[in-house]
């Protein structure tokens, strides 16, 4: 027995840490357009390499090129792109507000924005998603006013959510965006259920549920794979995966599986991955996999592969645990560039018409940011009433809600 070596554990640490020179030369990427697009009714085990690969459709000269190229016309792609921009746009100034003090907190979007804006076009109104707090893209793409989620954020007298809501988490049914929870995973589990509800009503309404890849390490995202798998649920299971947790690398939660994507494989699900700074990529799958959902052929797991420019919020600086240039050394590049470059290459698009664009979108989201902070800020101007507290919890009041009510005399 004295031969015998202590045991040990393995701690998963990241290649760079501040300081250090970025380094991505761990991340294959291959060629756009060189991975394959199976029929939407393909068995999930004839396409397993997707697991481990990167669907793109942009190449870097702006071209696109591929089987999965094709699925929007350039005016959709024009929408696609100022929707990216207000996203950006609309960022910036919510992140100078939380720093002026009119909110308490705010999260950016900075190089995601594909994802969510491209992924909106694929469905159809009255599909459900159940997101994170970082697809804001999915209300912006589906046309929710700008003033209502400034009043959310400012939890002003307007807030359509009565302050119960911590600043970003938005909500509309109306819009297909499922109240946001704060605790991270419980939106799968939600996205299953509510695909599994609709399917036992014999609606033709599809769910989609959205998780971060730290989230992947939740057992709620493992319950939600049993279900969905199990009763081949008509839902869309995203993950977002922008190499980031909150002050995590990726690599806490992957584990040995290689890639997000590959934990869909032992659940005989359909997985693919796919470059999510390509909105024509993001929109190509989203577009694949809503169709299956839609058509009965059960749930499909995506991974999108892309970078957290920013803070994971206005409360953490990314600069105690990655490299300052991180984020320039990041090789899918910028979304909102890359789709610019595409219409430039395409004709329809110039430096001159982006940059007057970009004027449009600020004079737009200055407007309605003057218009919320009417209805008040964080520490100014009007404020839910404190009933509201008691109000829509409910179909009716039960006695000891009436009671404190009228004790805190509202």
């Amino acid at each position: 027995m004295t031969d015998t070596p202590r045991l040990s554990l393995h701690v998963p640490e990241p290649e760079v840490r501040p300081g250090d020179t970025p380094d991505f030369s761990n991340v294959a990427i291959p060629r756009a357009g060189s991975v394959p697009r199976p029929e939407v009714d393909a068995d999930p085990k004839s396409m397993r390499d997707l697991a481990y690969s990167i669907i793109r459709v942009l190449n870097r000269q702006g071209e696109a090129v591929g089987p999965w190229a094709g699925t929007l016309t350039n005016e959709e792609l024009l929408e696609g792109l100022r929707d990216m921009m207000t996203l950006r746009t609309f960022d910036a100034r919510m992140q100078t507000a939380q720093r002026q003090g009119k909110t308490s907190f705010y999260m950016q979007h900075m190089g995601e924005e594909a994802v969510s804006c491209a992924f909106r076009k694929a469905l159809l109104p009255g599909d459900m998603n159940f997101p994170t707090y970082r697809q804001a893209g999915l209300l912006i793409a589906g046309g929710y006013p700008l003033v209502d989620m400034m009043n959310q954020i400012y939890s002003n007298e307007a807030d359509p959510l009565k302050g119960r809501q911590l600043p970003i988490m938005y909500s509309s049914r109306e819009h297909g965006f499922f109240s946001i929870s704060g605790n991270l995973g419980t939106q799968f589990v939600q996205a299953v259920g509510w695909g599994m509800a609709s399917a036992i009503k014999g609606d033709t309404k599809i769910a989609v549920g959205w998780i971060g890849d730290g989230s992947t390490a939740e057992s709620d995202f493992h319950a939600a794979l049993v279900f969905a798998s199990t009763y081949r649920a008509p839902v869309v299971l995203n993950i977002v995966n922008n190499q980031w947790a909150i002050s995590t690398f990726q690599g806490i939660a992957r584990g040995g599986s290689g890639t997000f994507a590959a934990r869909g494989l032992g659940f005989g699900l359909p997985t693919l991955r796919v470059d999510g700074n390509d909105y024509l990529a993001v929109h190509a799958v989203a577009k694949w996999a809503v169709e299956r959902a839609r058509r009965n052929l059960g749930p499909t797991l995506v991974e999108y592969v892309t970078y957290r420019v920013g803070a994971h919020s206005t409360s953490d600086d990314p600069s105690a645990y990655r490299p300052k240039t991180e984020s320039e050394a990041w090789p899918l590049g910028d979304p909102v560039i890359r789709l610019k470059n595409h219409l430039i290459v395409q004709g329809v698009w110039s430096e001159e018409r982006h940059k007057q664009t970009e004027a449009e979108i600020l004079d737009v989201v200055i407007t309605a940011q003057k218009e919320a902070e009417k209805h008040g800020t964080l520490h100014a101007g009007g404020k839910p009433s404190a009933r509201d507290m008691f109000e829509g919890v409910y179909a009716e009041m039960p006695a000891h809600l009436r009671r404190q009510r009228q004790q805190a005399g509202v």
